[in-house]
Order: structure tokens, then C-alpha cells, then sequence
């Protein structure tokens, strides 16, 4: 059996939340969630909103102490291990980051080394190429020496990851990472979440808006409610007209997308309730 095999034959986990529950005082607004994230897939968290779906990933990228639960990753306690192995192996692009004024791209992409340096192992040659790596990677190596604050939208969000990859991290925690973003931009970050996952084997969680967007690129999705799991699965599975009544309070057709062969949502009506 290999690393990325569970005991039903399917993916492993190194990522799982055990009956978390989240909250910022008073109730919980995630009351109860147990979730193992697929390893090497890209799995999209999915609902209407306030529904709790980034304080999940906040709880998973412990930025979010939780009031009962717990986080594992590989099997360890996340609240238990040190900042710096976790930052190691698990990157986070939190909603609207804000960067630093006048900082160029480059430095920018290189903070994303820092969970690698120490007192005893300042920045050396493997760093440098992390970076150089991550530039190319994302496309940015193009932008390298521009201001971050002069770049658009689109740009902007290539470099957050740019930095995250330069981390070298195996698990990318993306929080709506197309939110402001026109199609075209939208389309591109999304199309480079899809290069990193299938040429490097990142395991990435994203929280999306776009329900047809998320079923194109995603290999797992997760739809919550009221703070809990309703489903998950592979989209085509998952993503039926009788979720998106529970979920979304839509009646909406779903097809399928000629193209990729994912599911497509088409809207007609909002459900009274």
C-alpha cells in the first residue's frame, strides 16, 4: 500500500480536521466538522455565504484556534507543532493579502523562505532558486523588479502564490483566491492552480463563489452548510439539483459542460422558504 492509499483503496490524507469547531465567541460557526482533505487533489469548498467556509480554512491553516476539536497533519496535532514546520509544509493565501508598500515582487516571493531560515542557516543558493523556481513557475518572473502596488488584480494574486510556492510547500490553502477578478484574470489564476497541482502533485484547498468554475477545477468538492459538511465528493457526484435547493435556496438545471464534461449550473429561480 502506498503513501497515497487509504485502507478503502482510495487517496490518503495528510490533512484532516477531526470534529473541529470554530468560532470567534459566542456560537460556534463551525459546530462539529471532521474532513479529510484528498492528498494531490485540488478540493474546492463550496456554499452560500457566512456558512463557514473560511473559518474552515482558517482552522486548517491553524490562523483560527479552535474551541474543540482537532487539526491533524501527517498525523501530528497541528496546535502541537512548531510554526516553522508547518509553515514548511503548508502554505496559506488568506482573502485580500496585503503586501508591504514599495516592495518589489521579488522580495516579496522570497518571504516565502523564511520558515526555512535560522539563526544556523541564513539565505543560501537554495533559497535563491526556490525563488527563481517560483517565479517561473507562476509566470512573474517577468515582473520580478516591479512594485507589487503597480501590478493589477490578476498579477497580484500570481505573486501571493508565487510566494506560497516559493515556500515549497506539498498543501496550498487558497481563500477565494478570484474574488475582485474579472473572467479573464479569474481564469488564469485557476488555470495555474490547475499547473502547480498536476505538474508538482500540490494537494490545494480553495474556497470558491463560482459553483461552475469550482466543478471545472476541482477534482473534490466539499459543499457546507450552517457550519457542517451536506456532501463531498467528485463534482458529477456531488453537485446535483437537489444540493443546490438544500444549499443555495436555487431551483437550477445542471448540465453538463461540453468542453470539460463537468458540471454546469444554470440558475432559474431562488427558492422561498
Amino acid at each position: 500500500m502506498t503513501e497515497t492509499e487509504n485502507r478503502g483503496g482510495g487517496r490518503a490524507t495528510r490533512l484532516e480536521a477531526r470534529d473541529l469547531r470554530l468560532g470567534y465567541g459566542g456560537e460556534p460557526i463551525v459546530p462539529g466538522l471532521s474532513l479529510e482533505v484528498p492528498d494531490g487533489l485540488v478540493t474546492t469548498v463550496v456554499g452560500a455565504n457566512a456558512c463557514g467556509k473560511s473559518t474552515l480554512l482558517r482552522g486548517l491553516a491553524r490562523l483560527l484556534e479552535p474551541s474543540g476539536g482537532t487539526v491533524l497533519l501527517d498525523g501530528r496535532d497541528l496546535a502541537r507543532t512548531p510554526s516553522r514546520e508547518v509553515a514548511r509544509v503548508l502554505g496559506m493565501l488568506p482573502q485580500s493579502p496585503t503586501a508591504p508598500e514599495g516592495i518589489t515582487v521579488r522580495d516579496l516571493v522570497s518571504r516565502g523562505r523564511h520558515p526555512h531560515q535560522s539563526w544556523w542557516r541564513q539565505w543560501g543558493e537554495d533559497d535563491h532558486a526556490a525563488v527563481e523556481d517560483a517565479l517561473r513557475a507562476t509566470g512573474t518572473d517577468q515582473l520580478a523588479d516591479r512594485d507589487v502596488d503597480e501590478l493589477s488584480g490578476g498579477q497580484r494574486q500570481r505573486v501571493w502564490i508565487a510566494m506560497a510556492v516559493a515556500q515549497r510547500t506539498d498543501l496550498l490553502l487558497l481563500d477565494e483566491p478570484t474574488t475582485y477578478l474579472d473572467m479573464a484574470h479569474q481564469l488564469d489564476v485557476l488555470e495555474l492552480v490547475a499547473d502547480l497541482n498536476r505538474e508538482r502533485g500540490s494537494t490545494v484547498v480553495m474556497v470558491l463563489h463560482d459553483l461552475n468554475l469550482a466543478c471545472r477545477y476541482a477534482h473534490h468538492i466539499v459543499a457546507m452548510r450552517a457550519g457542517r459538511i451536506v456532501a463531498q465528493g467528485p463534482p458529477s457526484e456531488v453537485v446535483t439539483e437537489d444540493l443546490l435547493r438544500e444549499v443555495f435556496s436555487v431551483e437550477a438545471a445542471v448540465l453538463t459542460d461540453p468542453v470539460s464534461g463537468t458540471p454546469v449550473i444554470v440558475p432559474q429561480r431562488t427558492v422561498r422558504t
